[in-house]
């Protein structure tokens, strides 16, 4: 699905240089260490990391910026050639953004940094291009990557320019003004940046309260605010309401965060231009992320890294939902629960949970474990795996998520759950529902969905037969 995306990187292009090796003594001339090289390296940072994180994942990227008229710029050109990019630079006067950063045993003594801010003649040179690149039909997702290093000099036009062509507009912010993306889909500071803009988060009460003002202040549809250890935070519009989703990190060893960054928007990115919904798009990003900080220096991940990851996290178990729930409660939206089997997805069926996630702000499915099933349907059923199930029911943008019960009925993850809405379908008299006393008696409605007339896993089986 990914390969059939593009996206369009708009941003400052950097050259990021390693020298590394070892230190054994002391300068005699000053306290300094003496380094003996061992390695130097060059890789693509800033958009230019973005860029090829998207051509690692199996997008197709197209990077606008400017270099110098410098070797820098040369290498640049060749990785970009390297790694199948296209790409559009312009050259400029000033020479190409370059960060030298000198390594011993991994670990870094010091960054030299050669810039200086980019002409308005350089910015002309960009837009040209920019709206040459944003007006193709392909490019679905726009990144707005802004180092703040002067590429980009009127960001407030060119959000404009996207948004009138219907664009997916993505923006990694910088700085401490976050107006000049005003009206943008999507922007992803990490938690430092968020609080340089909103002040001091005093708790998560606070966080969705300063996120839910700064996303209306804006104009934005989400706000994805990564958080180290602590994993994402997503806020985002839905319905006319603004819905919290945390999402734990996925990282086992944080070796470097050096262009972590740059690997979340162009996860994002690479699944919104594959089609896949903001929640498995940020899911994407937040493995690769954890992938990412693994590495040393700024690094890309490629999707047979992602593949193992991205298929364990289908669902949860019954003792991990209390959690999941509780937040979302907590902010006042309404969850909407409903059960089954689902071993032969059909159109019934997503059509069903479609209205079932109309009914509030979060549906979570409850899915009968292989041997439940078993149970209900004889020792020939399911015909499809817990996992396979699992992962198609995730894979609607419906289900926000699919928790697993071992039991007969769903009876204890009601109780642990205790929705706003318990749902099921039309063939089912509302007083012999499930948990329909102990809904109703919390405060809750019970509600029934008309089937789909002439679709059913009973039919399907039959035809096939």
């Amino acid at each position: 699905m990914l390969n059939k995306g593009h996206v369009l990187v708009c941003g400052d292009i950097i050259l990021d240089k390693y020298i590394s090796g070892s230190v054994d003594r002391v300068s005699p001339e000053a306290p300094v260490p003496v380094l003996k090289p061992v390695r130097e390296e060059t890789r693509l940072g800033g958009a230019g990391n973005v860029a090829l994180n998207l051509s690692t994942l199996g997008s197709n990227p197209t990077l606008i910026g400017v270099t110098g008229k410098d070797e820098s710029s040369t290498q640049i050109e060749d990785l970009l050639k390297k790694n199948k990019i296209k790409n559009v630079l312009s050259k400029s006067n000033h020479p190409t953004i370059t960060k030298l950063r000198i390594l011993s045993s991994q670990q870094q003594l010091i960054r030299i940094d050669n810039e200086e801010v980019f002409s308005e003649t350089d910015w002309r040179s960009t837009l040209s291009s920019f709206r040459k690149l944003i007006k193709l039909k392909r490019n679905r997702v726009l990144i707005i990557s802004d180092y703040d290093k002067g590429t980009l000099r009127n960001i407030p036009l060119m959000i404009k320019e996207a948004k009138k062509l219907g664009k997916i507009i993505m923006v990694d912010p910088k700085g401490d003004n976050f107006s000049k993306y005003r009206s943008s889909d999507i922007i992803t500071p990490n938690f430092q940046e968020f609080e340089r803009i909103v002040g001091k988060i005093k708790n998560e009460k606070d966080l969705y309260t300063k996120g839910k003002a700064l996303i209306n202040d804006l104009k934005l549809t989400s706000l994805l605010i990564t958080r180290g250890s602590e994993g994402m935070t997503l806020l985002e519009k839905r319905n006319k309401k603004i819905v919290r989703e945390d999402f734990s990190t996925n990282a086992k060893d944080v070796f470097d965060v050096s262009g972590a960054g740059d690997t979340v928007i162009a996860s994002i990115a690479a699944g919104l231009a594959g089609e896949l919904s903001l929640h498995d798009s940020i899911k994407l990003a937040n493995i690769a992320a954890g992938i990412v900080v693994g590495k040393s220096g700024t690094a890309s991940v490629s999707q047979s890294e992602i593949r193992p990851l991205w298929d364990e996290d289908s669902y949860l178990n019954i003792d991990e939902i209390s959690s999941f729930t509780e937040k979302y409660k907590l902010q006042g939206n309404k969850i909407v629960f409903t059960n089954g089997c689902f071993d032969i997805l059909h159109a019934g069926h997503v059509e069903y949970l479609q209205k079932a996630r109309e009914l509030g702000d979060i549906l979570i499915v409850g899915l009968n474990s292989d041997k439940s099933v078993n149970k209900l349907k004889g020792k020939n059923r399911p015909y499809n795996t817990l996992e396979h199930r699992a992962k198609v029911l995730s894979s609607l943008s419906s289900v926000d998520k699919v928790v697993v019960f071992d039991d007969l009925t769903p009876i204890k993850l009601i109780k642990l759950i205790n929705p706003s809405v318990l749902v099921k379908g039309g063939d089912y008299n509302v007083s012999k529902i499930v948990g329909s006393k102990e809904v109703k008696k919390a405060g809750g409605e019970v509600v029934t969905i008309p089937l789909v007339e002439g679709l059913s896993t009973t039919r399907t089986i039959e035809k096939i037969n």
